[in-house]
């Protein structure tokens, strides 16, 4: 029996929103789409693993989600991390960063947290 990875999962208030943030901040691509009723699940690639980060947008939701102490988070991996810290300082987004690690966060409209790590060379 052998298991791997498929997705992720976050749940967004506002899709188009969240969509945006995530095209511009980690160039994340829509790949598949399911439209029910009552909600829209939207999938989101890097164009390079096969690992997906799946939005869930509930259409009748207008509560933000509780994320309790956020402490889960998805970490990526930059091939230039000095120009995606700019980017991201540009945009805003930036929320956490430990020098001494290398390494930093941003936070996407919900407020989940994602890690940014600079590519091993």
């Amino acid at each position: 029996m052998k298991f791997s990875f498929a997705h992720n999962n976050f749940n967004v208030l506002n899709l188009e929103k969240s969509l945006v943030f995530y095209k511009e901040a980690l160039q994340l691509s829509e790949t598949r789409r399911v439209e029910k009723p009552d909600f829209t699940l939207v999938y989101l690639g890097d164009n390079t693993t096969a690992h997906k980060l799946e939005l869930t947008w509930l259409k009748d939701r207008t509560q933000a989600y509780n994320l309790g102490d956020n402490e889960i988070h998805l970490a990526f991996i930059v091939d230039d991390f000095n120009k995606a810290y700019e980017l991201h300082k540009k945009m805003g987004c930036i929320c956490y960063e430990n020098p001494a690690m290398g390494i930093y966060f941003i936070a996407d409209p919900d407020g989940y947290w994602l890690e940014i790590i600079p590519e091993k060379k």
